[in-house]
């Protein structure tokens, strides 16, 4: 059987492969990526020289889009904090290779998603106004409180499992990477050297900021979705939206870490690390939620259906067989129906299958946010025609260099930071290796001892 030793060294040289090597490809990449952000800028200057008047957005349809992309990048940012800090909590023992890129996600798309908020303001400077004269009685204050919260406390806690991994950094790339990120890494892992002191202090902040993250993150999504269903337009006054909008959230955020572990096991060959194990059991997860958001759509359609009140069945008609019937077909049917069939059909549960399934979750839940913003505000309120809304290209090139932001932070993070929780895969192997022996250890001391094993062989101080 293959030493612990060589398993850790195979490891730590399988992580510091990005931040060491850098193929074409990746400045090809990053060069395309600025390319597309550049543009986006331009388009912004456009928006900010000449007003909302370049988008497509008016008096009665005054959001659309970039309010639309806002919540999707806010609901995609769950895939991180909420499900790693599940995971952690659940003691589930395959969750060490995919914590950290779940977390990544998190701080990304929230910062993203932030940023689409001031890109619908036609005066992005008076947001500080928000701070200053905001009333508490609106959920537009209460969002904006819960998101800088939420970011604040999911850097926290991508940062603090992360210090073990930077103290490695700091010793083994010692030399081999520029100084600037020399200085990083030693000044990032707070002279970490791996103590049973420190093992203890980083297992008690972990294990506080993962209690705590869970209940900010859901009223994160919660306080999104009061935005809309405190009001009284049909198709927002709804009481069931928090609950939507968070297992939405979820849902689309297993689909975006599923989407990006694809990609980085199939880029640096870390098929050993993310094998076809993890994406099936978040598959069941994806499945699962899928499920959920069936059940939660019939019982919000049905409830107002049946009652079909003043307002009702316009949003009826314009959902179910008018302009937005295509969208909310294909949300219902390939964002729904169609990942449960591929989870649980078991020819089309494989990596490929629940990578698929992902793409159409993902896409399927913009299409739903998109839907959501712009069909409540076309129900008329007065005896007029309702408004037609669709993106100007101003406001398509803003959405592009979202993304393009959302994937070049992600693909400079890369050369940074690593990206698969090392010390925490060490400890689970440890653990694993020991319970094959059929030895008895204590739970607090296979943490102590794993960790210790661990930053041993990086060179550390043995505790």
């Amino acid at each position: 059987m293959e030493s612990m030793t060589t398993w850790t060294e195979r490891l730590i040289l399988k992580t510091t492969r990005p931040i060491l090597k850098t193929k074409t490809m990746y400045w090809l990449w990053v060069g395309f990526l600025l390319l597309v952000i550049g543009w986006a800028a331009y388009s912004y200057t456009r928006q900010w020289q000449e007003g909302l008047i370049v988008t497509n957005m008016r008096d009665r349809i005054s959001w659309g889009l970039y309010i639309s992309v806002f919540v999707f990048f806010i609901g995609i940012s769950h895939a991180g904090t909420l499900i790693s800090a599940i995971l952690r909590a659940s003691h589930a023992k395959w969750r060490a290779p995919v914590t950290r890129m779940a977390e990544f996600i998190t701080a990304v798309a929230l910062i993203a998603g932030a940023a689409f908020v001031l890109i619908d303001m036609g005066r992005p400077d008076r947001i500080f106004n928000v701070y200053l004269y905001g009333r508490w009685q609106s959920p537009i204050m209460w969002d904006v409180m819960a998101i800088t919260t939420y970011l604040t406390a999911s850097v926290l806690y991508l940062y603090t499992p992360m210090i073990p991994d930077l103290a490695m950094f700091r010793d083994r790339l010692k030399g081999k990477v520029d100084p600037l990120r020399e200085w990083f890494y030693h000044t990032a892992a707070l002279d970490w050297v791996g103590t049973s002191g420190q093992w203890k202090a980083l297992g008690r902040g972990i294990s506080v900021l993962m209690l705590i993250i869970i209940p900010i993150a859901v009223s994160v999504h919660t306080v999104v979705s009061w935005i809309f269903s405190m009001t009284l337009r049909v198709g927002w006054n709804s009481s069931v939206f928090g609950v939507m909008f968070v297992a939405g959230a979820i849902f689309s955020g297993i689909a975006t870490l599923l989407i990006f572990m694809a990609i980085l096991r199939r880029i640096y060959h870390w098929e050993e690390y993310i094998t076809e194990l993890h994406f099936k059991y978040l598959g069941y997860l994806l499945a699962s939620f899928a499920a959920f958001m069936i059940y939660v759509n019939i019982s919000e359609f049905m409830t107002s259906g049946f009652k079909l009140e003043e307002g009702e069945e316009f949003a009826f008609r314009q959902l179910f067989l008018e302009d937005f019937a295509g969208l909310f077909g294909f949300y219902v049917l390939f964002g729904l129906f169609v990942p449960v069939l591929i989870v649980l059909i078991p020819k089309t549960r494989t990596i490929a299958g629940i990578v698929v399934a992902a793409v159409l979750v993902d896409l399927a839940m913009f299409i739903e946010r998109y839907y959501i913003v712009v069909t409540g505000l076309r129900v008329p309120l007065m005896p007029y025609e309702p408004a037609d809304y669709f993106p100007s290209f101003v406001e398509w090139s803003i959405f592009a260099g979202g993304l393009a932001f959302f994937a070049l932070v992600t693909t400079l993070a890369l050369k940074l930071f690593p990206m698969l929780a090392v010390w925490e895969m060490v400890e689970e192997r440890e653990h694993q290796l020991a319970l094959e022996a059929g030895e008895d250890l204590v739970k607090n001391g296979v943490v102590v001892a794993a960790g210790s094993a661990a930053i041993d062989e990086f060179g550390e101080e043995e505790p």
